[in-house]
C-alpha cells in the first residue's frame, strides 16, 4: 500500500506560481512511477504530468502545462514536486498525486486509470 499526502495548493493570481507537494508513504518510492493529475468542475479527470521511478527519471507534461510546469521527486525525502509558473485561470483544478509501479506503456499513456494510488488532492484556484 501507498499513501499520498498532497499540499501547496491556494488561491493565487493569474501569472503567479505556486508549488505543489506529495509526500508518500508506504511502499519503496524510489521503485514508484509517480504523477499529477488534475480535474476542473464539471470536466473529466487529466494527466498534467508524470515521472518515472528510475535511471534518468523520465518525464511528460500535457501540452496545456508544458514550458510552464516542472514535476520532480526527491528519493531520499519520499516526496514529488510540481513547480507551477505563469498560472492561468484555466489551470483552477483539483490536484491528485498518482503513485504506481508500472510499465512504461501504461504510465506514459496519460490515462488516470491505470494508475492504483491516490491522493485526496488539493484545489488550486488561479484568478483572473
Amino acid at each position: 500500500q501507498v499513501q499520498l499526502a498532497e499540499s501547496g495548493g491556494g488561491l493565487v493570481q493569474a501569472g503567479g506560481s505556486l508549488r505543489l507537494s506529495c509526500a508518500a508513504s508506504g511502499r519503496i518510492f524510489s521503485r514508484l512511477n509517480m504523477g499529477w493529475f488534475r480535474q476542473a468542475s464539471g470536466k473529466e479527470r487529466e494527466v498534467v504530468a508524470a515521472v518515472s521511478w528510475g535511471g534518468n527519471f523520465a518525464a511528460y507534461y500535457s501540452d496545456s502545462v508544458k514550458d510552464r510546469f516542472t514535476i520532480s521527486r526527491d528519493n531520499a525525502e519520499n516526496t514529488m514536486y510540481l513547480q507551477m509558473n505563469s498560472l492561468k485561470p484555466e489551470d483552477t483544478a483539483v490536484y491528485y498525486c498518482a503513485a504506481d509501479n508500472l510499465p512504461a506503456s501504461l504510465w506514459k499513456s496519460r490515462r488516470s486509470a491505470p494508475w492504483n494510488y491516490w491522493g485526496q488532492g488539493t484545489q488550486v484556484t488561479v484568478s483572473s
